[in-house]
This record gives structure tokens, sequence and C-alpha cells, in this order.
């Protein structure tokens, strides 16, 4: 189970131009034809008179959103990071300051008064717009979880799930694990605790000490580990009936779900068939990408 990082936007600020077609005058039937002087934008020109933006994509780390705002804003990296404890963000106070989850998806303006401060808290506030109201608290009750806890499933689902028609099945998996007592289990947690982003897991990595590894530890991370956007969120509140308990992407476009770990063990193996040295690997032989991979345990 892994997690991919989104692209990387950037801004261009750039001096626009005009291309300029002149045509000169014919003549027709012995008159002559005026053609009007044409102005043709390019692409390029038509991008320079939006106003600047900074894209946050699904999915994204906080530490990603720093290192955005710090160069759309042409600060020194770790600016931004720095300016955490004096921004004064409306977080649940589960967040306890740590504003992951919190840092909405979204194209945000700039301006020449634009701080990363100004831009901080108008994520968390667009987030805690889409996140409050009775709907999303009604469906994170009926999971037995406060809108918090709702906000870190949705971010072990936007980091899971290939594809946005699995994120359902992602959430149940995360759900039935849950009411069973079973740890999750999930290589996107292990991959925060170690501040990277890799379809590579080890057997040593499984065993490190942090309270992110859903290997050694019951329950869900203490925090979200990414933030996650609106279908994911979806997912954490309404999650696809079902009784699976693992999943397994033997390949792009087909993720296996199912409660038999008997099953899954055939599946990864078919995975683990696929590999080959030519091949990009997806993952150690030991693990399962983008599964609840207690099968290759």
């Amino acid at each position: 189970m892994h997690m991919n990082t989104p692209p990387r936007s950037t801004i261009r600020l750039t001096r626009r131009g005009r291309l300029v077609l002149i045509a000169t005058g014919a003549v027709v039937a012995g008159a002559a034809v005026a053609v009007p002087l044409l102005s043709v934008e390019t692409p390029q020109e038509k991008a320079a008179e939006a106003p600047p933006t900074l894209v946050v994509p699904e999915g994204w780390r906080a530490s990603q959103v720093y290192e955005a705002v710090d160069k759309a804003l042409a600060l020194t990296p770790g600016t931004t990071r720095k300016a955490l404890p004096g921004a004064g963000l409306k977080l649940p106070n589960d967040a306890a300051g740590n504003p992951e989850g919190y840092l909405f998806p979204a194209t945000y303006p700039l301006d020449k008064n634009s701080t990363p401060q100004t831009l901080l808290t108008y994520m968390v506030a667009t987030a805690n717009k889409r996140f409050s109201g009775a709907p999303v608290a009604a469906g994170a009750q009926r999971n037995a979880l406060n809108v918090y806890q709702a906000v870190i499933v949705a971010s072990l689902v936007q980091a899971e799930a290939a594809t946005k028609a699995d994120m359902g099945k992602v959430a149940r998996v995360v759900y039935n694990r849950l009411e069973r007592g079973m740890p999750l289990q999930m290589d996107s947690t292990i991959n925060y605790a170690l501040n990277r982003s890799t379809l590579k897991t080890t057997e040593s990595d499984t065993r490190i000490e942090s309270p992110y590894n859903s290997y050694q530890r019951m329950g869900l991370p203490p925090t979200p580990i990414d933030n996650p956007g609106e279908e994911a969120m979806r997912a954490a509140l309404s999650p696809t009936p079902g009784d699976w308990l693992y999943f397994v992407t033997v390949r792009p476009g087909d993720t296996r779900f199912t409660s038999s770990f008997v099953e899954h063990q055939r599946n990864v193996a078919e995975f683990n068939r696929r590999q080959s040295p030519r091949a990009t690997p997806q993952k150690s032989p030991a693990k399962t990408p983008r599964s609840t991979s207690a099968a290759a345990r």
C-alpha cells in the first residue's frame, strides 16, 4: 500500500505578448477587399492574463504544502513551516495544532498581500467549511467516529485507493478491520512516519517505533497522513457495503478486494509473478502494494 505523490503545479508569471498577423489587401473582381488586422493569443499569453494561484492537489502532505507556499511567495525554504505557531489556525482540539488533513486541496488566489499565514488560514477555513455541518457529523457518527477521525480515514483512503472508484471499498476495509480489532497494516502510514513516498516497504520498515506504524499499533493513526479531497471524505462517510479485509492492485486498473486471507495470498502471488527485472518495481517482494498486507507477513 503506497501513496502516490501528486505532481506539483507551478505558477507562471510571464510578460504578455501578442502575435500579430498582418494580411495585405487583395483584389477580387476589380474591387479591393480589406482584410482586418488579426490578433491571435498563444496559450502562454492567455495564461499570463490569469491571476497567479497556488494549486494544492488532493493527497499532498502538509510538508509539501509548506514547500509550495515558500516557492510561490519566493520565500526562504522553511519560512511557512516556521510561521505555523503564529498563524492562529482554527483547528479541531484533537489536531493539537497540527494542520495535516485541514490544508484543503483547492486552487488559492495569490496577490501582493499573500503571506504564509493568510494562505494557511484560507486553506483551514476552506476545510472547516467543507467538513462542518450536519451531514458530515452524521456520516462520521454512523461509523462511530468524530469528524476529525473521519478526516483521518479519508486521508488513508486518499493515499491507498488506486482509483476514485476504489475509495468506498478502501474505506470499508478500514472500518472492517477496526471493527474486528485488526491492525490496519497500511504501508502509507509507514511512508508518512518515514517522511517518504515509495512503493517499497521492507520487513524492517514495519518494525519502526512510531505512532504511525499501523503494523505495530492498533486503531487509526494519531493524525491524518495527507490532505484528502472531497471524494475521499465522501467515501469515509459513506463507505461501500462489503466484507472485505484485504486488497491488492495486481496491475493498473485491477485492484482486488477480498475477505479471504487465502484468496488474498493468491492475488499477492499473482502480483509478484507479474514483476520482472525490466518492470518498474512497485513493491518489495515481501509486501503488497495498495493492500492491507497481512498476507505478506
